[in-house]
């Protein structure tokens, strides 16, 4: 079985996670894991993890991308495209399995979620969604994560493959 993890990273952070997801995921999957930038096509895969940072209390925009460009060094290309943008011009997912994440600050009570809201597209696509979108913490803007969380997204991307077999087995 294939599985796709297409992440959105500005400083690197949501990188890692996305890389620690892909490892829990791999004693199920073979795994890819792209780069929104490289507009990776989801068709044909049985699992589809999506995810990136939250800006502004949801998914990046142009403009946050841009702002967020001002607080440090960024990777090439994460400026010109998103998930947000990804998942606008993806064509419709009928029945893929797929789950959520993203990188926010850890401070207490923030509102707001990319993985929230890219939960909610993958579900206005078609996908079977299998879990509650998930939050990985950063110290600030710029990272990094805070301590234990690579070891958190392996552990959810292992309990994300055992929900997505669990699931095949019901159909």
């Amino acid at each position: 079985m294939r599985a796709l993890v297409v992440y959105e990273s500005m400083f690197g952070d949501t990188e890692r996670v996305a890389h620690a997801i892909a490892d829990g995921l791999r004693d199920t999957y073979q795994v890819d894991v792209a780069d929104v930038s490289t507009m990776p096509s989801a068709s044909g895969v049985d699992l589809l993890v999506v995810g990136g940072p939250t800006h502004a209390f949801a998914m990046t925009k142009p403009a946050t991308r841009a702002e967020a460009a001002k607080r440090g060094a960024v990777r090439t290309g994460a400026i010109d495209l998103g998930i947000r943008e990804w998942l606008d011009c993806s064509p419709t997912l009928n029945g893929t399995a797929a789950a959520a994440f993203d990188t926010k600050i850890d401070k207490p009570y923030l509102p707001g979620s990319a993985a929230h809201k890219a939960h909610r597209q993958l579900h206005r696509l078609g996908c079977h969604m299998l879990m509650h979108s998930e939050n990985f913490r950063v110290i600030g803007t710029t990272g990094p994560l805070v301590a234990g969380e690579e070891q958190r997204a392996r552990r959810w991307g292992s309990e994300l493959a055992a929900a997505a077999s669990a699931a095949h087995h019901k159909i």
